[in-house]
């Protein structure tokens, strides 16, 4: 089997596979940093940080292409950090292990990062050739794109001269992305006191895996399992006829732009009640999986295990409880503009709990996003009301705003003939309900003119994601001949 860096197009594939090698979770991108400056500098070109820690990369026109106009370019490196329960992989230290699967690129039990490392590499693999016709260059590699856009919003005016720029994030070929959805973060604590495990008393662990999860924008109108919600249905289930059952830890999801795939509780009753949990459990568990018929992988197990060193006080989990099966999930409502595109959806990502220095509480964490900035904030309210009515905390943060529409770019009339040039027919032209960077790069930028596009990419976010091996090649042939047909300045 032939390794990644051998596929077309090589340029490319040399760059993704070395980005594998390199751990880049979000908030952690500094080795990955240091690379491509070192990168950048041994090759002559103009690079430096900015403020926050983003990547610039400037780059002169080929001779005769110095009357074209400045292209910037524009990717984050941060990755998504999702694994297996059952794969040993520490995303700080490990590199990842991507491998051939027939027509398809993955990783072996985690995130493989195309999404955004093909992008990364698309630039790098440009701004490295010496062969490839180009105007003047000038990339843009953020920071922290996953897990809170910070490099984006952080971005200042004044680094950049083009007024032309092409974000390579989007993941389905042949379609150019124009507009996407805002978002904001919902975070909320619940206060419990935490007390002995009743005597006499049995310990349970109820496991929740094998759920396709996904990215909560892409996939949040595909009905997929929420393993949050999942756990908290076989408990409430078993609360209602064993009111003795108590919840002593929860620990359901990861990050709050993935869809939760794992949820693992631990729970006690009366040694009395334990065939009766099993039973519960097992009706429970046929109901759902007869529902979730889009689920076939998903496993749910009810195994006893060793005693808790503590419990959560009855009240507060029949809080805890109503809250879970009260906050919405999934899409809200569906836009009347943009047929079979979501409008508002919210995430219910992870609900943990936490006892630190005496002081123990439940942590639960949603991503509410909308192609509307104030339905964003009136839904963000909306669930954070949920959570406020049973005595949480509840705060709304890190907003960022959507990015709107604009039909008559010529940027985008630009890339519609070149695909149409390619392919014979006119490319999808489409708003994603995800967050791209292009609506916070347009405050400190309001001249550029942007179009994303990508590959295709499959399950990103999750540890199945992969990306199209043929439609990286169509990709990169795309992007040259876009960059071939950037035209003349004035």
């Amino acid at each position: 089997m032939s390794t990644i860096a051998n596929l077309t197009p090589a340029p490319l594939w040399k760059h993704f596979a070395k980005l594998c090698e390199i751990p880049r979770p979000s908030k952690h991108e500094d080795k990955v940093v240091a690379y491509i400056v070192d990168f950048a500098k041994n090759r002559s070109l103009d690079v430096k940080l900015d403020q926050i820690g983003n990547v610039i990369i400037k780059k002169p026109a080929t001779p005769g292409m110095e009357d074209r106009k400045t292209l910037a370019m524009q990717s984050h490196v941060d990755m998504v950090p999702q694994k297996n329960a059952d794969t040993e992989h520490d995303f700080l230290t490990d590199s990842i292990k991507p491998y051939i699967d027939g027509e398809w690129v993955t990783a072996e039990g985690t995130t493989l990062g195309a999404d955004n490392g093909i992008g990364v590499a698309a630039i790098l693999a440009l701004m490295e050739s010496t062969d490839i016709p180009h105007p003047a260059l000038e990339a843009l590699l953020t920071i922290d794109e996953e897990a809170g856009m910070t490099g984006a919003k952080n971005l200042q005016p004044g680094h950049f001269e083009a007024d032309l720029l092409l974000n390579l994030d989007t993941e389905d070929e042949g379609e150019l992305y124009v507009g996407c959805a805002g978002g904001v973060d919902v975070n909320a604590s619940l206060p419990y006191t935490a007390e002995p495990v009743p005597a006499g008393h049995q310990a349970f662990k109820l496991s929740v895996r094998g759920l396709r999860g996904g990215h909560s924008g892409l996939d949040i109108d595909k009905g997929r399992g929420n393993a949050n919600k999942i756990a908290n249905r076989i408990i409430d289930a078993a609360l209602q006829q064993i009111p003795e059952l108590r919840i002593a830890s929860l620990d359901g999801g990861s990050l709050r732009n993935a869809i939760p795939r794992e949820s693992f509780s631990v729970i006690t009753v009366p040694a009395a009640n334990t065939a009766q949990l099993l039973d519960i459990a097992q009706q429970a568990i046929a109901v759902i999986k007869t529902e979730l018929d889009n689920e076939a992988k998903l496993d749910i197990a009810l195994d006893a295990t060793d005693a808790p060193a503590s419990v959560m006080d009855a009240d507060a989990q029949l809080k805890l409880i109503r809250i879970i099966r009260c906050c919405p999930n999934g899409v809200e409502r569906m836009s009347t503009a943009l047929e079979g595109i979501a409008d508002t959806s919210n995430n219910l990502a992870r609900v943990v709990t936490e006892n630190e220095n005496g002081n123990s509480r439940v942590r639960i964490q949603c991503l509410v996003r909308s192609l509307s900035d104030t339905a964003r904030d009136e839904h963000g309210l909306n669930v954070a009301a949920a959570f406020q009515l049973a005595g949480a905390q509840a705060s709304l943060d890190n907003a960022y705003p959507g990015w709107t529409p604009n039909m008559q770019s010529p940027l985008l009339a630009l890339m519609k003939d070149v695909y149409q040039e390619m392919e014979g027919k006119e490319p999808e032209v489409k708003v994603i309900h995800a967050g791209l960077e292009c609506g916070l790069l347009a405050k400190p930028y309001p001249n550029w003119d942007m179009v994303s596009f990508g590959p295709t990419i499959r399950r990103a976010h999750s540890p199945e994601e992969r990306v199209h091996i043929q439609s990286v090649a169509n990709f990169w042939d795309y992007f040259l001949k876009v960059v071939a047909a950037i035209p003349t300045a004035g």
